[in-house]
């Protein structure tokens, strides 16, 4: 009898498919965290048959149009990029998801949590622990610079106050 071929993603180690339908199980959107060398990518996605469909999206690279001219990549920006999320999928009449953080290891404190915090402080339902988010210090990033607490409350504030929301 041969051996059964597995899927591609699979063997190349790209996707956990127990991990994903117990996660499509739930029924709820899921808000998928990726991240590259150059950016971090939120998507709030819901299953079809066809595949899935995006509900909302944001990137650390929305944020430069913002006037974030740090890196896209830290801590900071993670937490921005899930809040810029947030609000737009609350604008696309999502109100609650679960986390896919995919084949990122899951440690407390990480750049995957500070998204989470990001998701729920911009308005999302998110099941969690609170003892898996970054510290405060690190989501402002006072650990970095004083100037980027600057540029965090400002892109912050700009948010909050609805003046620029991307669909």
């Amino acid at each position: 009898m041969p051996k059964r071929m597995h899927f591609s993603r699979r063997r190349k180690g790209v996707t956990n498919y127990r991990k994903r339908l117990a996660l499509l199980k739930s029924g709820l959107p899921r808000a998928v965290v990726r991240f590259t060398n150059a950016k971090v990518m939120v998507q709030i996605t819901n299953f079809e048959g066809k595949g899935d469909r995006v509900l909302a999206c944001a990137s650390s690279s929305d944020l430069e149009k913002m006037g974030w001219k740090n890196s896209k990549t830290n801590i900071p920006a993670s937490y921005l990029s899930g809040k810029l999320a947030a609000k737009n999928a609350v604008k696309a009449g999502v109100s609650s998801a679960v986390l896919d953080i995919g084949r990122i290891t899951p440690i407390s404190g990480n750049r995957a949590f500070a998204v989470l915090k990001g998701l729920v402080d911009g308005g999302l339902d998110i099941p969690h622990s609170e003892n898996s988010y970054p510290s405060d210090e690190r989501i402002n990033g006072s650990h970095i610079s004083e100037k980027m607490v600057k540029d965090f409350d400002k892109i912050s504030k700009k948010m909050d106050g609805k003046k620029w929301v991307k669909m």
